[in-house]
């Protein structure tokens, strides 16, 4: 009986590992080790990726204000400062035009979170707004042009 279990019990495992072989996806990163690394930075692309995650969690964060849900508001502001750090590893040319957003910016809209007063976080999320176009000036994309959410995206509300 015990080899009987035994036989069923590596079948079993055998099956198991034979599933797991054909629902992987790897094996597209190619080369030496320098060539993966260069294909895993390309996937990560430089600061657009970052910025696609920011205007994101620039419409999260605004409506997170008009909701008066504070958590959430702070939750995505700590994201959106995240994203732009996480950017800037991989595009540090890029800081002196995010130096005044993350030191002056972040810090003022965080104030307004923590004040729970919606008219000071709607007057600093247009100071915010703002200072996304400057940065974009200084970039030299001044046609990539931030304005007020209009139309919620997202499920979450409160």
């Amino acid at each position: 009986m015990k080899l009987l279990f035994s036989i069923i019990a590596l079948g079993l495992l055998g099956c198991n590992q034979q599933r797991n072989q054909k629902t992987v996806q790897g094996n597209w990163i190619k080369g030496s080790e320098s060539d993966q690394i260069t294909t895993i930075e390309k996937q990560f692309r430089g600061f657009d990726k970052a910025m696609i995650e920011t205007g994101y969690r620039y419409q999260e964060l605004y409506w997170a204000g008009q909701d008066k849900n504070w958590e959430y508001a702070d939750y995505q502001l700590d994201k959106i400062k995240v994203a732009i750090e996480s950017g800037l590893e991989r595009r540090p040319k890029r800081a002196k035009s995010a130096e005044h957003f993350l030191t002056l910016v972040i810090p003022e809209m965080r104030k307004a979170i923590k004040s729970k007063d919606t008219a000071l976080f709607n007057k600093d999320f247009k100071t915010m707004t703002i200072n996304c176009n400057n940065c974009h000036a200084m970039e030299k994309v001044p046609f990539f042009t931030v304005k007020m959410p209009i139309n919620r995206q997202s499920p979450i509300q409160k």
